[in-house]
């Protein structure tokens, strides 16, 4: 009762406000135009009193219709905005090709022993956000905090939301029964020529921001440790069609050798596809043989 209470309250003084926003407007435009209310009131085919009443904010029953009425009479428009809150990079984070990255690394961290939870929600009400994957290692307490990215835009968003989610993690952590020692970020990019173009162009900042780097994370992954500050954070690439046992790559900045497996996250898309169109052959064309041998056998 006293929650259905609040919610009545709170709607009505949403209300409220809504209807002296609108009253403030009207009276105020009406007054610098220099008209009457009786003048407002006929051109906008209402009456004195009913102009009167909204603009001393007393109409409980104001509509959206009447209040365009009267503002649109007075040249202005009913404007109706949603104040949006913050989801992070949720949009990101529902697409394809990202979710078969996550499910990628999701795989290998829990072959080597780690527990793995995927979009980890953090945050309450208006500012909330999902951390690709939270790992963690129960004999070391180590945490890994870490953050997918197929395409690099802003590397000053991805450090500012990767230190958030850091921060956050402690939280997220407890609540699945967790006990963390430590906690590293990890940012992990997508081995395409685009991406090591863009680390290239921001090779400084990612040497200041990201200390370990793939070779550095390997170890840490086979051998976790609770020696590591929790400052430091990791960078490396990942292919999500490899099978290598190392599949942690190194960036080309950190001289690896190699051409990275995608010329850019169209490419990846691209092969991915045509990979699940081979697959998907092959297993129809087993299933033809199949049919065929027992028919035989018949």
């Amino acid at each position: 009762m006293s929650c259905a209470m609040s919610h009545a309250r709170g709607s009505r003084s949403r209300t409220r406000h809504a209807r002296l926003t609108v009253a403030g407007y009207v009276s105020g435009l009406r007054r610098t135009i220099g008209w009457s209310q009786a003048e407002l009131a006929q051109r906008a085919g209402l009456s004195q009193a009913w102009v009167s009443e909204i603009e001393t904010g007393k109409v409980d029953g104001l509509t959206f219709e009447s209040a365009a009425l009267v503002l649109e009479a007075l040249g202005a428009r009913l404007v109706i905005g949603v104040d949006a809150p913050f989801l992070g990079d949720r949009e990101r984070q529902r697409d394809t090709g990202h979710v078969r990255c996550v499910a990628h690394v999701s795989r290998r961290l829990e072959r080597a022993g780690w527990a793995a939870v995927r979009e980890v929600e953090v945050g309450i009400e208006r500012s909330r956000g999902w951390i690709d994957l939270l790992a963690f290692h129960g004999e070391t307490g180590v945490l890994l905090v870490i953050e997918i990215k197929t395409e690099i835009h802003d590397l000053g968003a991805i450090e500012r939301s990767l230190g958030w989610y850091e921060r956050e993690a402690w939280a997220a952590a407890r609540r699945m029964g967790w006990r963390p020692r430590a906690v590293i970020g990890c940012l992990l990019l997508l081995a395409t020529a685009t991406n090591d173009e863009r680390v290239r162009a921001n090779r400084a900042s990612l040497q200041q921001a990201f200390k370990l780097r793939a070779t550095d994370l390997t170890r840490l992954l086979s051998v976790p440790v609770v020696a590591h500050p929790r400052a430091e954070r990791g960078v490396a690439m990942i292919d999500p069609t490899s099978r290598r046992k190392r599949w942690l790559m190194a960036l080309a900045v950190d001289g690896r050798r190699s051409r990275p497996a995608f010329v850019d996250y169209a490419d990846f898309i691209s092969a991915s596809s045509r990979r699940g169109n081979n697959r998907s052959g092959r297993s129809n064309e087993g299933g033809h043989r199949g049919m065929a041998g027992r028919s035989s056998d018949r």
